[in-house]
């Protein structure tokens, strides 16, 4: 693998360099008021880029994993009912970490390539009149698939059964990318990680809690230690942590923001989605389909391409590593070897976009599919061209 080649996996994604020398910083005294003029900030950032007047930080060493953990570990007891649907790998990852925790997980068994059903959820939460249900879960953007789902319907799904249960989203490959609307999609707890939108190197977990998420940790009774919000929070008093601190990513976390604020957040959501649009101008040139099943739930951070029946993907991945040093993604669960994903997140230019089609271009033709060289590449060249023309054509 070359390290002078952009990467296009849906994390962890490229770093600027930028963010690289803000994580590389000098040794501080992690309990003293200069990490506090670190960490602070940057939880008012998060909290900006969650779309959130209120939301309380609590960013983790970690990853979103941990972020999963925190959510349930805070707001949950033993044997509570959780509502999820499985329509992708990290969808199931999630119920089976609260099944671990000795939750009661019903699950709404999705085909993989569609988005949450907001019907079905609104179905169970009106017939659960006891209101067993404590907490709903919900990915916002399927990784595995290239599916977003509509959260503000399963708000509303919520609304409409007059259901208390918290909603849990998962905006791991979402989050600072796509638009997520914490306040106005009435999100309780909400999870991210470093490694995705934001930029940096894995090794944070980001949540964001609302006051009722907060309150229902005064009555939750499942085991934590290290993901309590309570001792994170007395730690925030102080400028400090309960432990030790990843100082040089909360940096890089601070100036992510910073960027991504500049930036102002319309503009980081329209480039993704110009950018993902090329690359699904592209799938088309190349007579292939996507995984997700239709425009509505394109994810505009990853795109899980379908190769063709008895045709390995996996293979695609392979010899892009190996012949071109080139990093795309593998399928994930039941769409292992079935599809191949080009992550378009983060630190990404339509011009490095373009060097990852024209190499799926030359990996797939090296491998024998009917794909001709350069057709994709002018279809995104003709999408990027469109939609950079106004503005340039104004400018001059």
């Amino acid at each position: 693998m070359s390290f002078q080649n952009p990467v296009f996996i849906p994390g962890p994604t490229n770093i600027p360099e930028r963010l690289r020398k803000a994580c590389d910083m000098p040794t501080i005294d992690h309990r003293s008021p200069l990490f506090g003029q670190i960490l602070h900030p940057a939880r008012d950032g998060v909290r900006r880029v969650l779309q959130s007047q209120t939301a309380e930080v609590y960013i983790f060493p970690g990853t979103g994993t941990a972020g999963w953990e925190t959510a349930l570990t805070n707001t949950l007891s033993p044997g509570d009912h959780v509502l999820a649907a499985r329509n992708g790998m990290f969808s199931h990852r999630w119920i089976d970490m609260c099944q671990r925790h000795g939750l009661q997980v019903t699950v709404i068994e999705t085909a993989w390539g569609d988005g949450l059903p907001a019907d079905r959820y609104e179905e169970i939460l009106t017939a659960d009149k006891a209101h067993r249900i404590k907490a709903v879960l919900a990915t916002h953007n399927e990784t595995a698939t290239g599916v977003k789902s509509d959260i503000a319907a399963l708000r509303r799904a919520l609304d409409t059964a007059g259901h208390p249960a918290l909603l849990f989203v998962d905006g791991v490959s979402s989050i600072a990318s796509m638009d997520f609307r914490f306040d106005d999609w009435g999100i309780d707890v909400a999870v991210t990680g470093s490694q995705k939108g934001f930029m940096l190197p894995p090794g944070l977990a980001i949540t964001g809690f609302s006051q009722k998420a907060i309150e229902a940790t005064r009555t939750a009774k499942l085991p934590r230690t290290y993901f309590d919000i309570h001792d994170m929070a007395k730690g925030y008093a102080n400028n400090a942590y309960p432990y030790t601190p990843a100082v040089g990513l909360l940096n890089g976390l601070n100036d992510a923001c910073q960027m991504l604020l500049s930036e102002g957040l319309e503009n980081v959501f329209a480039r993704h989605t110009r950018i993902a649009e090329g690359v699904r101008a592209a799938v088309r040139a190349w007579g292939l389909d996507l995984c997700a099943t239709s425009p509505e739930v394109y994810s505009d951070t990853v795109s899980a391409i379908r190769t063709p029946e008895g045709f390995n993907a996996t293979r695609i991945v392979e010899h892009a590593a190996q012949t071109y040093g080139v990093a795309f993604g593998t399928g994930l669960g039941e769409v292992a070897g079935k599809v191949f994903r080009i992550g378009h997140l983060g630190s990404l230019t339509d011009v490095m976009a373009l060097s990852g089609i024209a190499t799926a271009e030359m990996v797939m033709a090296d491998l024998g599919l009917p794909i001709a060289l350069g057709s994709g590449v002018a279809a995104a060249q003709e999408h990027y061209r469109a939609t950079r023309a106004a503005p340039q054509r104004a400018a001059a």
